[in-house]
């Protein structure tokens, strides 16, 4: 795959990520945006949100601090959204944890349509009513690649959307290709925001290309496992707080030239 496009398009049209988040990585999503060369936007007021899903490239929905009066917005502006043909990228954060947090995440997706799915491996398999054990935000138990990579592929075409799962190897289908990414580095799970930054890259990548989310989003992943790759390798010495900048760093520096040359992906 020519990764390097899906990135330069990104800098080439600034797209607007719109998004209805959690205010624990809020800062995170942000300042991820702006590094790869897109425009965030963090509104989450019934009143504004489907207004402002209208105007946006992309509409990114991240369920991390959940409650009634946000679910009502994200369906606001998720219905705007597709009424527009905006892509919509969906982060069912903890979904596998509480029953209200299943039972919100099935009501977002009753009434929106997603153009991408992302999570970690528990969260996406509980969204398809495959329940591992959930710690929190964090994956609980795993399933080896190969079948996670089956059950996403049948979840992607169930709800006729890209599914990410992220972890050690990244996993991206639209249910008939598979793409398996390697980047990224241990400890991008200790910092938070690690998973909410990939959701809103995929957000970025594609509101430049919104045709293509299947390709956006092996780009965006690719680029935030880089970055974490790179980040580590220039702080580790100085420890996870300039780690954290310093993914943000090299989310700025990013070229198309350094994407193509460290991704390290399967195509299958």
């Amino acid at each position: 795959m020519e990764l390097a496009k899906y990135l330069d398009q990104v800098r080439k049209s600034n797209p607007l990520v719109h998004h209805i988040t959690n205010y624990v990585t809020v800062n995170d999503c942000a300042n991820a945006c702006l590094a790869i060369g897109a425009s965030p936007v963090m509104s989450d007021a019934i009143d504004e949100v489907g207004d402002m899903a209208a105007i946006s490239s992309a509409l990114v929905l991240n369920i991390g601090t959940l409650n009634v009066s946000k679910v009502e917005s994200m369906i606001e502006a998720g219905r705007s959204a597709n009424a527009h043909h905006i892509p919509v990228v969906f982060d069912p954060v903890g979904c596998g944890a509480t029953s209200f947090r299943n039972r919100m995440a099935e009501e977002i997706m009753n009434h929106v349509h997603m153009s991408v799915i992302r999570g970690n491996m528990s969260e996406v398999l509980s969204l398809g009513g495959v329940h591992l054990h959930t710690k929190g935000v964090d994956a609980g138990e795993t399933v080896n690649l190969e079948e996670a990579a089956k059950l996403a592929s049948k979840l992607s075409q169930t709800w006729n959307a890209v599914v990410v799962i992220s972890g050690k190897v990244d996993i991206i289908t639209d249910g008939n290709k598979k793409v398996f990414i390697h980047n990224g580095c241990p400890e991008m799970p200790l910092i938070t925001g690690s998973g909410c930054m990939c959701t809103t890259l995929i957000g970025a990548f594609c509101g430049a290309s919104p045709k293509d989310p299947f390709g956006s989003s092996v780009a965006a992943m690719a680029a935030m496992g880089l970055s974490g790759e790179r980040a580590w390798k220039a702080y580790e010495k100085q420890g996870l707080g300039h780690f954290h900048m310093g993914i943000l760093d090299e989310l700025g520096h990013m070229t198309g030239e350094i994407l193509a040359k460290g991704a390290r992906y399967e195509e299958h």
